[in-house]
């Protein structure tokens, strides 16, 4: 690496060597020749000289005692720059060409001219333009010159040793063109310098001001001026400054004071200053609104309206405006004005301050509220023994009522933002004063309204006790302390109200249905109104006797008593007295079976209806006569050829008769002539077994039934009549059958019968098994249902049958049905299910239809002659 380098730089020195040897060979270019110097501006000197051939450049330098300067220019004239003012140079040149720089030609000496002078130019007036400068060293005189910046017009020159100079008579808002130099002592010029300066404009003339009163503002206008850049419009007063600023030629200035008075000036401006109008314009504004206002309502229904006068207020005009808005006003030059009010408005009062100005802006604005009006149409809707309620019209300015009632030295009060109150806790017929007040939360209570008298209604009456006479007639009697009142008492019940009135304490009532319970009141009343009702007291009537009752002939010793239900009652006593003795009965049914009744005897017939407080109500009934009595010894005598001939022996007292035979083939019948105690039927069939019934007829043509049969048979010699065997006899049959018994399922009786039976059946118990029990009830017999109509009797069609067997605690037989009543099955046989309603009747659906499913069977047949025993055999009679 080391030996490469050394031959490069080898290599480089010979050529530097040949170069040099090359270069030397050339000439350097001729010297230059200055024709002249000379100096046009303060700062340079220019130079001319002849050109030498080859050159491409010179190199002028200029020097004085301090300085050396050079410049390389390319060709003739060149000039040197950088130099002082007024300074002398010596000046050579050189020629420049490749071969080198030519020898400094011959020197040449050139002094540079004077400094321009600098300038300063404003225009102290809209006609003249002031040119100010500074002292130029070796100046001796100066040379200002001005024309229009545009060229037109003439040009104005002075000449001057002064440093200022004023030129008039010039252009207001113009722009002019200053030219300035300065001269040495031999006469030449220095440098120039130029400058623009445009003259001050015009004043404004022809100031209009508009004043607004309602903004306070000042719209000012005035006539264009020439030159002017923009316009500034000032307001002066003792206390403020105001001002505004525009390009137009007019202008707006705000926020002026009230009551002030200002003076209104327009200065025009432009680059060269300011122009203020020659004379200001007064500005007087309206007068501020009047403060210190005070009203006073005195006395009520006038308004005083006072205030403090204001400056620049020529007169005042107060305005009242009411909630209503209606307003009205007064005009003076005074500080008072009145007017008439009313009462409950709210006045809006406010007052302004006039001048040719205009109106003064809205001050405060003051409001009087005057006292509320009084209601002047109480009127009560319900006065009552301690209440009263009253109402009555709003009233203008009313925010609260406040209602007194005074009673001596008691005082009821109630407040409320309504036209009504209700004052209670008052004292029963007593005499009221009261008032209605009206409030405001401003004005108080008006204290003027007028009262009026309410008297409260009377007091309840209290009564004391209801008495019934022995006319049925219900007095009432009672307690009250009311005075002059009018009292009236209430019956009220189920059956409809009665009524009594009285004005002592006690009246009479009429006319009360029996079998009714009524709650009675007692009420007062008076022109005040009235009261409260009386606490009721309970009044109960006797019970209704029923409308009809109706007497039936059961057997001959048992009648049924049945009636319509009595309103009112809940049980009923019904009895059959006669010389031979009384029969009796006590239930809460409308029927009643009596026994031990003695036929062929007048009874007298009586009921009592009972109600549940144990009143008890007497009712009378026409007599009754019981049937005659059975016939004795009833006997078949075979008559030729196939007669019978029933006999009979007679009981007491008369009777007429009928007889009947009941057999297979046929029911025969006859009826004795008068006064005879048999009967002869003349054709019978043989070869039948024969029921035989001798019936004792009623007056009515009634058959009675109920008298012992006796059984026969007939038997049949060749086509006429045999033998006639007796078979014995049957108790006592209703309608064909043997035994008779009244069952009581729900509300309505049904008749049970049901043969008797001459075979052993067996005892069944109530304790046994239910496997027992089902053995012996297969063969128990069969029992007819009749249904009971009460008073129309009992039905001779059956409704159902029941098997002895579904009696628990039933004996072995007909017989043996003990006469207290046993108790139906929880579980109704199916027998008991087929029942079907009669007329009048009702249907057993269910167990628990059956009085709770336990109801009572009641015994109403004739007692059996002798009851069977366990194990006994029943009789047969």
């Amino acid at each position: 690496m080391a030996g490469g380098q050394v031959k490069c730089l080898s290599v480089i020195g010979f050529s530097l060597i040949c170069l040099k040897m090359v270069a030397s060979t050339k000439t350097a270019p001729k010297i230059p020749t200055i024709y002249q110097a000379y100096s046009k501006l303060s700062n340079s000197i220019t130079v001319e000289w002849a050109t030498v051939p080859g050159a491409t450049g010179y190199l002028l330098t200029a020097r004085d005692r301090n300085a050396v300067i050079e410049t390389v220019v390319a060709s003739s004239p060149g000039t040197v720059t950088g130099l002082k003012a007024a300074t002398l140079y010596q000046i050579t040149i050189r020629s420049i060409s490749p071969a080198g720089r030519s020898q400094a030609s011959p020197p040449k000496q050139a002094k540079t001219v004077l400094a321009a002078p600098i300038l300063q130019v404003s225009s102290p007036s809209p006609d003249s333009i002031l040119v100010q400068w500074e002292t130029v060293y070796m100046a001796t005189g100066f040379s200002v010159s001005i024309m229009r910046a545009n060229g037109l017009g003439r040009i104005w020159k002075e000449n001057t040793t002064n440093t200022s100079l004023t030129f008039t008579s010039l252009d207001a808002g113009t722009l002019y063109t200053i030219k300035a130099y300065a001269w040495n002592a031999s006469g030449t010029p220095g440098d120039d310098s130029t400058c623009n300066q445009r003259t001050g404009p015009r004043a404004p003339a022809n100031i209009q001001v508009s004043f607004d009163s309602g903004s306070l503002e000042a719209y000012v206008s005035w006539a264009p001026t020439e030159g002017a850049f923009n316009y500034t419009v000032m307001a002066l007063s003792d206390s403020s400054r105001l001002s505004c600023s525009t390009t137009f030629s007019s202008c707006t200035i705000s926020s002026l004071q009230c009551g002030t008075e200002y003076l209104i000036s327009v200065l025009a401006t432009n680059d060269a200053g300011s122009s203020r109008s020659i004379s200001a314009v007064t500005l007087r504004t309206v007068a501020c609104a009047p403060g210190r206002v005070t009203i006073q309502e005195d006395p009520p229904g006038h308004l005083s309206v006072v205030w403090s006068s204001v400056h620049l207020g020529d007169y005042y005009v107060a305005f009242v405006k009411n909630d209503d808005g209606l307003e009205v006003h007064c005009n003076t030059s005074l500080t008072q004005c009145n007017f008439l009010s009313e009462c409950g408005f709210t006045y809006f009062i406010s007052v302004f301050a006039y001048n040719k100005a205009g109106q003064s802006p809205l001050g405060d604005v003051f409001n009087y509220t005057t006292a509320p009006c009084c209601p002047g149409d109480i009127n009560p809707v319900l006065v009552s023994s301690d209440r009263v309620e009253i109402v009555w019209s709003p009233v203008r300015g009313a925010e609260l009522y406040e209602t007194k009632a005074v009673d001596g030295f008691s005082v009821v009060e109630c407040n409320d933002t309504v036209p009504a109150c209700t004052l209670s806790a008052l004292e029963c017929d007593t005499k009221y004063n009261i008032t209605v007040y009206s409030f405001s939360e401003v004005r108080g209570s008006n204290t003027s309204c007028t009262s009026r008298f309410i008297t409260t209604a009377p007091c309840s009456p209290e009564i004391k006790n209801v008495s019934k006479d022995a006319f049925s007639m219900i007095n009432v009697y009672w307690r009250s302390t009311n005075d002059e009142a009018t009292y009236t008492v209430t019956a009220q019940g189920e059956k409809g109200l009665h009524r009594c009135s009285s004005t002592g304490e006690s009246c009479t009532l009429w006319g009360l249905p029996c079998g009714s319970v009524f709650s009675v009141t007692a009420v007062a009343e008076t022109p005040a109104g009235r009261s409260l009702p009386s606490y009721s007291v309970p009044l109960e009537t006797v019970p209704c006797c029923p409308a009809s009752l109706t007497v039936t002939q059961v057997t001959q010793s048992v009648i049924n008593v049945s009636w319509t239900v009595g309103t009112g009652a809940q049980t009923y006593v019904t009895a059959l007295e006669s010389h031979t003795g009384q029969s009796k009965c006590h239930t809460r049914q409308n029927h009643c079976l009596l026994g031990c009744v003695t036929c062929g005897i007048n009874y007298a017939v009586a009921l009592k209806a009972i109600s549940a407080t144990g009143l008890t109500a007497d009712c009378g009934y026409q007599s009754y006569s019981s049937s005659s009595c059975c016939p004795l010894g009833v006997k078949l005598y075979r008559l030729v050829p196939n007669g019978i001939r029933i006999y009979w022996q007679a009981s007491r007292g008369s009777a007429n008769y009928s007889t009947d035979l009941y057999g297979s083939k046929g029911i025969f019948t006859c009826a004795p002539s008068a006064g005879l105690s048999f009967c002869d039927i003349t054709e019978i069939p043989c070869g039948d077994v024969y029921t035989v019934m001798v019936s004792p007829v009623a007056e009515t043509g009634l058959k009675l039934t109920f008298c012992p049969k006796k059984i026969y048979s007939v038997t049949c010699s060749g086509n006429t009549l045999g033998m006639v065997i007796y078979r014995g006899k049957r108790n006592a049959t209703y309608y064909g059958l043997q035994h008779t018994h009244f069952i009581s399922i729900s509300s309505t009786p049904a008749l049970a019968v049901w043969p008797s039976s001459h075979s052993r059946v067996g005892h069944v118990h109530p304790q046994r098994s239910r496997n027992q029990a089902t053995t012996h009830r297969q063969r128990s017999p069969k029992t007819n249902l009749h249904q009971d109509f009460g008073q129309d009797g009992i039905s001779s069609q059956p409704v159902g049958t029941l098997s002895l067997s579904d009696v628990p605690g039933r004996r072995n037989s007909v017989d043996s049905l003990p006469l207290e009543g046993a108790q139906l099955p929880t579980e109704i046989p199916p027998a008991l299910r087929s029942l079907s309603p009669g007329v009048g009747g009702n249907l057993l659906t269910d167990a628990r239809d059956v009085t709770g499913g336990r109801g009572p069977w009641v015994w109403a047949g004739p007692s059996p002659q002798r009851r069977a025993g366990p194990g006994r055999t029943p009789s047969n009679s």
